[in-house]
């Protein structure tokens, strides 16, 4: 269930309604008044949610999912369980994206009220610079400051002692205590998501949120998106220089560090203690073991494993990188790695 901090319910809707809006057909037309009331996926969604099924890799968690409703290719619907109805498409993705239009609005900012909203909560020796602009149900902590031109979502918590930047952009965020956020960092702004439709690629919808832990630092120009789904995750005393990307879904552990310009794509996870060069990048859906160290400038394709010095393009373990590179010198007429 999306967290209502962040997100207000439009529904219920009919599945009438929702396969008009994504284009899709009901496999079971006595379910037309059935009614839909959130948007989940496979995994977590419940009997009162709408969920979608576009890749055979995850016929196990369609079996398993307790959805009431699912958009699902023609010649995957015999995936899902008896208790859930079918909504065949050729655009699962797309036509669930249209769906959560009409069950979930995400909160913005309420354009008539002042900059400081009067629902907003402020502790005690919160210091507000000029033209901050705090949204309707926002929390802010006992002793932190906040610089001028930063802008507080609606919903957000911010933990005590911490120092938010100037410019800096925070939503659908939750923050523990002595954070530092340098300025003109974005958190919380939707992940890239996008899937083919009808009429060309859609923008899917980011229902989670960004958990920042304790004494986290986040440097200027830095961008956390929220999860799709779950939550992206920084862990506590993890420390992230200027101009770093961590995508959607992404879950980093505590202690790491993260040098300038690294990028880590999507549902990746990355444990304790891993230390990123400057310019590192990291594909999706891996995982990054704890201790593990990737170089600079490093492209990692593969899991690497805990305690591991990876580096180079692909990325694959120091000590071949160090081989490989004194053969090809070698063979190039070089003097391998006495240069």
């Amino acid at each position: 269930m999306p967290d209502p901090r962040f997100f207000d319910s439009l529904g219920p809707a009919s599945l009438s309604e929702l396969a008009r809006a994504g284009a899709a057909e009901l496999a079971a037309p006595a379910s037309a008044d059935l009614q839909i009331a959130t948007a989940a996926p496979l995994d977590t969604a419940g009997p009162d949610a709408i969920t979608f099924f576009s890749d055979a890799k995850r016929k196990d968690a369609a079996a398993a999912t307790q959805a009431g409703a699912c958009f699902v290719r023609q010649e995957h619907a015999d995936a899902l369980p008896p208790g859930c109805v079918a909504l065949l498409t050729r655009h699962p993705q797309a036509a669930w994206a249209a769906a959560v239009g009409l069950l979930l609005i995400p909160r913005r900012h309420d354009p008539s009220a002042p900059a400081l909203h009067p629902e907003a909560v402020l502790e005690e020796g919160v210091l507000l610079s000029p033209n901050v602009t705090i949204g309707q149900g926002a929390r802010i902590g006992r002793g932190t400051r906040i610089s001028p031109g930063a802008v507080i979502g609606p919903g957000v918590l911010i933990g005590r002692d911490c120092v938010i930047g100037p410019n800096v952009v925070i939503g659908f965020a939750l923050l523990g205590d002595r954070v530092s956020i340098s300025a003109g960092a974005v958190l919380g702004e939707a992940g890239f998501g996008a899937a083919p439709g009808p009429k060309g690629m859609v923008d899917l919808p980011q229902i989670g949120r960004v958990v920042i832990q304790d004494n986290v630092t986040i440097g200027a120009n830095s961008c956390v998106d929220r999860g799709a789904f779950a939550d992206t995750t920084i862990g506590e005393n993890t420390k992230i220089d200027n101009l770093v990307h961590v995508a959607h879904n992404v879950r980093i552990g505590r202690n790491c560090v993260l040098a300038a310009y690294t990028g880590i794509s999507g549902s990746t996870v990355v444990g304790d203690g891993v230390a990123f060069g400057g310019k590192a990048g990291v594909a999706d859906h891996l995982k990054i073991g704890s201790g593990a160290s990737v170089g600079a400038a490093a492209s990692v394709f593969k899991d690497v494993p805990n305690g591991e010095t990876w580096t180079g393009f692909p990325a694959r373990p120091l000590k071949r990188w160090l081989r490989e590179t004194a053969w090809l010198s070698r063979k190039a007429g070089g003097r391998g790695t006495k240069d």
